[in-house]
């Protein structure tokens, strides 16, 4: 038999990040926080938190925090439909759901989902952001629950869905263009223009100049991890990048922006990924997601 109460507190600490926050969470002392984490992983002969500052789960800490958030989940769910089971006035523990999404989704068209998701639920949210190649990879790894992912086709234990495509457009100012394009846009200038660029894992702007120019690029770029940045510093012509349609359709419209190549859009498609064992309880979110996706998102070419 499971102990849950080592169970969660493993999971809660793992959570805040220290013992001494997960025992003001759960209502209890440290040393019962710190009794119950060492008799578990005494009783399983492995490490289940990673001490340090902050404390983290070890990778099979990490599996037993999602198995206590799905039972919490279901829980209450339980609950919702059999409220006598609640004993006294004693309120149930609500459970934390975590997700993994991309920032441009998170910034354009998801967090009304999410939001009226947890306003309408008691669940918690914990929302993990990744670049969309590398958000399956959390699911995989059992970290997260459902995610935003580029990566469609069938997954082992995950129901997959299509949301549709993000689309972006490559901008910059009228300034910037007139300086680095007098010309027009080539694959020359392109390569001595200096680019915006998320991070590591982006490769968006590099993936844009291979479909319209049609040959790998190499150029100098700034790094910016903020979706709202991006926008910002195309506005203040601090370089080129490609931007969701939604935040930049109004500064195209007004010439605060210049498309690099008009009408050479770049679509994302992007998927819905979710845990099968945690359908019903995701069932709330999963459809709101849907739904959503289907009024702001470009639907995807059919192959």
């Amino acid at each position: 038999m499971i102990d849950y109460s080592a169970a969660l507190a493993v999971a809660m600490v793992a959570r805040t990040g220290s013992f001494e926050k997960a025992a003001r969470a759960l209502n209890v002392t440290a040393s019962a926080v710190s009794q119950r984490v060492k008799g578990l992983e005494e009783r399983l002969g492995l490490a289940l938190i990673e001490r340090g500052a902050p404390c983290v789960a070890t990778e099979k800490g990490e599996w037993l925090c999602r198995h206590v958030e799905r039972v919490g989940m279901l829980e209450q769910e339980l609950m919702g439909r059999l409220p006598g089971l609640l004993e006294g006035s004693s309120p149930a523990r609500r459970a934390t759901l975590d997700l993994a999404v991309n920032a441009d989704s998170l910034a354009t068209w998801l967090l009304r989902p999410v939001a009226d998701f947890a306003r309408d639920s008691d669940v918690l949210l914990n929302l993990a952001v990744d670049d969309e190649e590398h958000t399956a990879e959390w699911l995989r790894r059992g970290k997260v629950l459902a995610a935003v992912t580029s990566l469609g086709g069938p997954a082992q234990g995950c129901r997959v869905s299509a949301l549709g495509a993000l689309r972006y457009r490559a901008t910059a100012s009228p300034e910037f263009m007139a300086r680095h394009f007098p010309a027009g846009v080539t694959a020359e200038a392109l390569a001595q223009a200096p680019a915006l660029t998320f991070n590591h894992k982006d490769r968006l702007q590099q993936e844009w100049a291979r479909r319209v120019l049609g040959c790998d690029l190499g150029f100098p770029t700034h790094w910016l991890p903020s979706t709202q940045g991006f926008v910002e510093a195309c506005l203040a012509g601090m370089g080129w990048g490609l931007n969701p349609e939604a935040l930049v359709k109004a500064h195209l419209a007004s010439g605060r922006l210049t498309e690099l190549i008009p009408e050479a859009p770049y679509d994302r498609p992007l998927f819905w990924r979710a845990n099968r064992l945690a359908a019903e309880p995701l069932s709330g979110l999963t459809r709101r997601v849907l739904a959503a996706a289907r009024r702001e998102l470009t639907p995807l070419a059919q192959a």
